[in-house]
């Protein structure tokens, strides 16, 4: 009798059970199963087990069997792990509830599900299983085309998705061995076999130009085309700027404003400007692309920017939330071009506090198109060019707020990024880190505080008897089982620091800083940024933790982010007649939109990691026995994995790679450790590794040690 055996009749049993109003017994449960003599031994092991662990009880007047009482049913988003069980979160509680592989119920990452709870706990999780699918994420998916003799089988990209796809002689299509395909879910309705699909489009072979990407997009539904009704909607909106327009709106275009973005960026939704008041004070203006004077509310273009909810940027390709006429053309703010836009004015003193600030649609005529990296030249070489005093006083004024913000609170997290260089195939020739520049700071800290800004007025408007509804950007205090997980890594680790029960940002802060040069500095900024809650779009203003901000908003990128566009209708719909404002049907309105926002801010992210990723990996397959320098950025019982310090590409060295011991793994430390030489492996020690293997279908990358 095999575990296995039991485990899948125990999980039939449930499935009957659940499946079931009425309270069943043994022979009617064994009836529906078709349980013969044979496997009646195994079939009562299995009745007993859960008995046992809670999951059926007995009605011994009846002599029948149900489902253990549950607390409450819940329905939640899925989430899967690599590992193949999965977490619904309880709103209620606001705990993770465990899924474990053999009660998905054929649900995958992102279905929309009903969990029942078990009358036991897994850990420090709640336990349940899946009882109902209510609704799928999607029904088509990227995988790799297998042919076998008698049928074929897709195997998804995607880790989460636990099961292959049985693809019928039929349902082909003329899909080759080997290649890149989209498979269309048809049909699965028990996860005692594989679902069934049809592939509906070939993608091509890796290694072609344009594949990978191409499967990103694919992979996660993401529109490179736009529907016709929204490109002909795009094409009928009127380019002039009537003399009317103008006449309402502050006429800015004899100052002098500067864009500052990369050098390959097409869209420019922010310009800047800077001057010195008679009082000494600054006056610093942050211009934003009006597009909502373009876009209407509930117009076709409108609709499929919510959809959307952002403009998605992968390695090769952007995916817009808006047409091109619009993000490129109409909206962008290109130098020598009167363009319509949101400033806002805010008077800084030399404290770097806002004593005054102006909120108003105007239009603007930029004065130059810089890249960042220009900028960063001519302040620091002092260039000979007319913007020269301009940018320097733009420079020492953001370092100033920057010493204030820091000096507040904020969290200044500097994740590493790195740009690719592609040849004409799109295969990626080398990678490289990318430097943060004053420049960028510069422009960072700007738009911060008028987002900041723009998220006060609302406030000061606003009254205790009548809250104005809004879009607020939150990032909540991190949870306290999460920082005493990250307290309890410090420690393994023996970073010295001071715990305390109540984390502040200036508290975070401070420990971070406390890092700064040591070996360990990045993976401490890693663990420390997982450790933190993710920040989202609401209407309940519970301010952002990160930026040790009470107030804060989307106010400056409207052009790729939909609440930003949605903040700039609110503050023209205030500045007109707040009092006339069904405000419950608003807020109503604007919950929605920030849980699509939130959403599709999600999946963007995933696909951008994913394309990045994936360049990674081809550029380090061609480096099969090269050698390079890395960090340990993880461990685990079955090896160590190794970031590489000028390319940021991560591989595994399993445990039986490691030959010079037989390597212990020590949880509390985060380390292997040799049982002969006491050699000690552990996150952040600096490593030499030599590539060894890179398996670009299923996305692994394995290293061994050099010495």
């Amino acid at each position: 009798m095999t575990k296995n055996v039991v485990n899948g009749l125990e999980k039939k049993i449930i499935n009957v059970l659940s499946k079931n109003a009425a309270e069943l017994s043994q022979k009617e449960i064994s009836r529906m199963l078709n349980i013969t003599k044979r496997n009646h031994n195994i079939f009562q092991k299995a009745i007993y087990n859960l008995k046992s662990n809670g999951k059926i009880i007995r009605i011994k007047k009846l002599n029948k069997f149900k489902i253990s009482p549950m607390t409450r049913i819940i329905r939640n988003e899925l989430i899967m792990t690599r590992s193949g069980f999965g977490f619904v979160k309880d709103e209620e509680s606001g705990q993770d509830v465990f899924i474990g592989r053999d009660h998905l119920n054929t649900a995958l990452n992102g279905d929309l599900v009903e969990v029942k709870l078990y009358a036991r706990r897994r850990g420090k999780n709640e336990e349940g299983f899946v009882s109902k699918l209510i609704e799928r994420k999607r029904q088509q998916f990227v995988g790799t085309f297998h042919q076998t003799q008698y049928y074929g089988y897709v195997v998804p990209d995607d880790p989460k998705i636990y099961r292959d796809f049985f693809i019928a002689k039929e349902k082909q299509n003329g899909a080759k061995n080997g290649q890149k395909v989209v498979v269309l879910l048809e049909k699965w309705e028990t996860d005692h076999l594989n679902p069934e699909g049809e592939i509906i489009e070939v993608i091509g072979y890796p290694g072609e130009a344009g594949v990978d990407v191409a499967s990103v997009v694919h992979s996660f539904q993401l529109g490179i085309k736009f529907p016709q009704a929204v490109d002909l909607e795009a094409k009928n909106i009127l380019h002039e700027i009537s003399i009317e327009e103008i006449k309402n709106r502050r006429d800015l275009r004899n100052l002098v404003c500067l864009t500052i973005d990369p050098e390959d960026a097409k869209d420019f939704d922010d310009a800047v400007s800077l001057q010195i008041l008679k009082n000494g004070n600054y006056l610093l203006g942050v211009h934003i692309a009006d597009v909502s004077y373009y876009v209407k509310e509930n117009s076709k273009i409108d609709q499929e920017a919510l959809k959307r909810g952002t403009s998605i940027y992968l390695v090769d390709r952007v995916v817009p939330m808006l047409p091109e006429l619009l993000s490129n053309e109409l909206c962008s703010l290109k130098p020598n071009q009167d363009k319509l836009t949101f400033s806002c004015f805010m008077e800084i003193n030399t404290d770097c506090d806002i004593v005054d600030y102006e909120i108003k649609p105007s239009i603007i005529n930029s004065k130059r198109r810089f890249t960042y990296e220009q900028v960063q030249q001519i302040i620091e070489d002092g260039l000979n060019d007319e913007f020269y005093a301009l940018l320097n006083m733009m420079r020492e004024l953001s370092k100033k707020i920057t010493r204030k913000r820091l000096d507040e609170g904020g969290i200044d997290f500097e994740t590493p990024e790195v740009s690719f260089e592609l040849d004409e195939k799109g295969f990626p020739t080398a990678i490289k880190r990318r430097q943060r520049l004053d420049s960028h700071r510069l422009i960072e800290e700007f738009m911060l505080l008028a987002n900041k800004t723009v998220a006060k007025h609302i406030f000061n408007i606003s009254t205790d008897n009548k809250r104005l509804p809004f879009v607020f950007r939150v990032h909540e205090k991190p949870d306290r089982e999460k920082m005493e997980k990250f307290f309890i890594f410090l420690k393994a680790i023996g970073h010295k620091f001071k715990p305390v029960k109540k984390v502040t940002s200036k508290y975070f802060q401070g420990l971070l800083k406390s890092i700064k040069g040591l070996k360990e500095e990045i993976v401490i900024e890693e663990v420390a940024l997982r450790s933190m809650m993710k920040a989202v779009y609401s209407t309940n203003n519970a301010g952002h933790f990160g930026l040790g901000f009470e107030h804060y908003t989307h106010f400056t990128s409207p052009i790729r982010r939909y609440p930003d566009l949605v903040v700039h209708r609110l503050l023209k719909k205030y500045m007109s007649d707040s009092d006339r404002i069904n405000t419950g049907q608003l807020q109503k309105n604007l919950s929605a939109i920030c849980e699509q926002a939130s959403r599709m801010e999600r999946t963007a992210l995933e696909a951008e990691r994913e394309s990045i990723r994936i360049k990674k990996n081809e550029y380090i397959s061609q480096h099969i026995g090269s050698e390079f320098q890395g960090v340990i950025s993880g461990v685990m019982s079955f090896g160590i994995f190794v970031e590489l310090i000028d390319t940021l590409v991560e591989g595994l060295v399993h445990i039986q790679d490691i030959k010079d011991d037989y390597y212990i793994y020590d949880e509390s430390s985060f380390s292997l450790i040799g049982r002969d030489t006491n050699r000690v492996l552990r996150l952040g020690d600096e490593v030499e590794i030599k590539v060894k293997k890179v398996n670009l279908e299923e996305g692994k990358v394995d290293f061994s040690l050099v010495n």
